[in-house]
């Protein structure tokens, strides 16, 4: 691991699937249309030392195998110092699923990043209980996380325990599909991220009153809604094959230097 003084600058590559890319959190100027905690990770850490640079190499709807495939070379190839690297939650929702596969996978994907030297964060992922039609996953999700735990104390990881994070049974932290969480989330995840990287940041969770109770009729519209429009279309995806990221390439495939002011949109902005 790199063992960096202090204050000094850095390189910071994100590799992953919707979760990293920021699905959930949208931004009209930013790349693909999302901003998300890692662009706000790499904000802080400008802010905190003028010099950092950043690339995300995450594309929504990638399988373990494809972050393999795709995004482990361009990142070795980065000399990272700081690796985040959310994986296998895609996977976790397929069926049929192996999950002892999925893991030894998942840690030949993890030893080579971890050789590095950079500090590397893994991340668990969150209890699929938040949705009620994946509660059939949750034994799978389980033992998923479980093996990140140990993988990540194999290799001398830091771990972002997602799965353990109370702040997301609030529904007002999941976007409107359920599956990604919404801007508050984003937010609410960078700041644990920067915590654990023991950098200052001004990012405060979102202080709500408590969620206005459903009723019934309430509850079964926002049911049918979810279905129609959520559910529907990504078994039809499923069925042909096809996933929101075929066509999509990351939103910093290569290491930008992230002004300490105005962040990554200051960036679009000069390019315009």
């Amino acid at each position: 691991m790199h063992l960096r003084p202090p204050g000094l600058p850095g390189r910071y590559v994100a590799l992953g699937d919707s979760f990293t890319e920021g699905v959930g959190d949208p931004s009209r100027i930013l790349p693909n249309g999302v901003r998300g905690w890692a662009d706000r990770v790499a904000e802080r850490l400008a802010k905190s030392a003028p010099g950092w640079e950043y690339a995300n190499l995450a594309i929504r709807s990638k399988r373990l195998r494809h972050i393999a495939a795709e995004q482990l070379g361009p990142a070795l190839a980065m000399e990272p110092t700081l690796i985040t690297l959310y994986a296998g939650g895609n996977d976790i929702m397929d069926a049929g699923t192996n999950v002892v596969e999925l893991l030894s996978s998942y840690e030949r994907l993890v030893a080579p990043l971890s050789a590095t030297g950079a500090r590397l964060l893994l991340f668990t992922g969150y209890d699929v209980e938040v949705s009620p039609a994946l509660r059939l996953l949750r034994k799978r999700n389980h033992a998923y996380n479980d093996g990140v735990r140990a993988i990540a104390e194999r290799h001398g990881a830091v771990l972002v325990d997602f799965w353990a994070m109370d702040a997301y049974r609030d529904r007002r932290m999941w976007a409107a599909d359920r599956l990604h969480m919404s801007k508050a989330g984003h937010k609410y995840m960078a700041a644990q991220v920067l915590d654990l990287l023991g950098v200052r940041h001004s990012l405060t969770p979102k202080e709500w009153d408590p969620a206005p109770r459903q009723t019934l009729r309430e509850w079964e519209y926002a049911q049918r809604r979810w279905v129609h429009d959520w559910v529907l279309p990504l078994a039809q995806r499923k069925l042909r094959r096809v996933t929101l990221g075929d066509h999509l390439q990351p939103r910093w495939s290569e290491p930008v230097r992230v002004p300490p002011k105005g962040g990554l949109r200051r960036l679009v902005k000069a390019a315009r």
